[in-house]
């Protein structure tokens, strides 16, 4: 029996919410035929912001190397995406503002030894032992990262923070076409995981959670994976299509002051300085009805053609799409997910984000379908100018058919630990 497009998202309980977005004229003809004009052509290519980064493939290497806890920034957002990654949301529970930088301090204890490995604590004979033991006697650095992030919840009235809420930093709204879980969706702390393996990423948050029970109090959880590349570049998502191609190039500093970091001079307060807004968006893919749709269809909505990751205009994936030789849309569709999220224009460049995310599969849904989708996970300097820019330009467009934003939420990335004295948050509290 042939599904109708109204008739999965009726049974998926999200027919009301995104039908009718798709449309003959937004997905039909376009071809790789009749392109003309080259990426230099392009209205601001030869400035920075446009610059994708150099592709880098993630690692399957079950003994990643030790990345350095210390720094100006926190690892996890610049660092080369693992295998495996876990985003968590923690309640803070402790009753008083000391109670907290207490928290803080034995969370950046305990980071700071499961990101640089070396012998678990000896268990005594009477106590619980201090270390749950999946990863054996000798804990594995495996590449793990723990990029520490506080929602605006933290700055309520409790602990005299609220003066100093990063700027835009607020709760994360819907979108049209988002259906967010109240129960999978915000919260006052996020820590996200990332290593070369499951395991240990696992044996972190568990630990993590030990050592600061009482003062955080675990509200949601989710692990993603990056597979392999396949045949090569960069790694599909469960849509089957290259995932994070055009990442601006945050390697060059001149990029990153301007797209990812909180700079001073920028209207922030003073304590956020080196630190980056977090978005992280869990979006459920609905892959039974996505793998109903002609291989043409799918590639005009998103702009590329599925097995080369190229744009529709181009022929490697590394190729810059020419949407000023197409500019009406018959080569690349106007409607096609690349064109609205990345316009490459130079009134559009300061809104590019720098994308890091996660493929997930947690099973069978309440309609029995598969729940799997991706783990959107973004950094930026400016939430609005960026990251709400950019999705704003993606309401309506034909995918949100094949989509739904379930949960996640906004957060601020905190600065780095700068050394063995200093500690999450630190200048916040002074």
């Amino acid at each position: 029996m042939t599904l109708d497009r109204r008739t999965f998202l009726t049974r998926a309980g999200l027919g009301a919410a995104a039908a009718g977005a798709a449309s003959a004229g937004l997905l039909g003809g376009a071809s790789n035929a009749g392109a003309a004009g080259t990426a230099k052509d392009q209205v601001g290519a030869n400035d920075p912001l446009l610059a994708d980064a150099p592709i880098v493939i993630p690692s399957g290497d079950p003994t990643l190397a030790t990345v350095a806890f210390h720094g100006q920034h926190q690892a996890g957002i610049t660092t080369p995406k693992p295998p495996s990654g876990m985003f968590a949301s923690f309640d803070v529970t402790a009753e008083s503002r000391a109670d907290l930088i207490d928290t803080l301090k034995t969370l950046t204890a305990t980071a700071r030894f499961l990101t640089s490995g070396g012998a678990a604590q000896l268990a005594t004979t009477l106590a619980p032992p201090p270390d749950n033991g999946t990863l054996g006697p000798d804990v594995p650095a495996d590449g793990l990262t723990i990029t520490v992030a506080f929602g605006s919840t933290l700055f309520d009235e409790r602990f005299g923070l609220t003066a100093l809420k990063p700027k835009h930093l607020r709760p994360m709204q819907p979108f049209p076409n988002d259906n967010l879980d109240p129960a999978q969706t915000g919260g006052d702390v996020l820590i996200q995981l990332c290593a070369g393996n499951p395991d240990t990423t696992l044996h972190a948050m568990r630990q993590i959670t030990r050592v600061t029970r009482g003062a955080l109090a675990l509200n949601w959880r989710i692990e993603g994976f990056v597979p392999p590349p396949r045949p090569s570049g960069v790694p599909r998502n469960t849509f089957a299509f290259k995932d994070g191609i055009a990442n601006p190039n945050v390697g060059d500093p001149e990029v990153a002051n301007r797209l990812l970091w909180v700079t001073d001079g920028i209207g922030e307060p003073a304590w956020t300085t080196g630190g980056s807004y977090h978005v992280i968006r869990i979006i459920k893919q609905f892959i039974e009805f996505w793998d109903r749709v002609s291989i043409t269809e799918q590639q005009q909505m998103i702009g590329r053609f599925r097995a080369s990751g190229a744009p529709l205009d181009g022929t490697n994936e590394a190729d810059i799409p020419n949407y000023k030789a197409d500019p009406l849309g018959y080569v690349i569709p106007l409607s096609a997910h690349i064109r609205l999220s990345n316009p490459r224009t130079t009134a559009s460049e300061e809104s590019r984000i720098f994308r890091r995310g996660y493929n997930y599969d947690r099973g069978v849904d309440l309609n029995d379908n598969m729940d799997v989708g991706l783990v959107f996970n973004c950094f930026q300097q400016d939430l609005d100018r960026q990251f709400i820019a950019n999705q704003t330009r993606l309401i309506g467009e034909p995918m949100v058919d094949y989509i739904s934003p379930v949960g996640g939420g906004y957060f601020f990335a905190l600065p780095g630990v700068m050394d063995q004295h200093d500690w999450y948050a630190r200048k916040l509290f002074s």
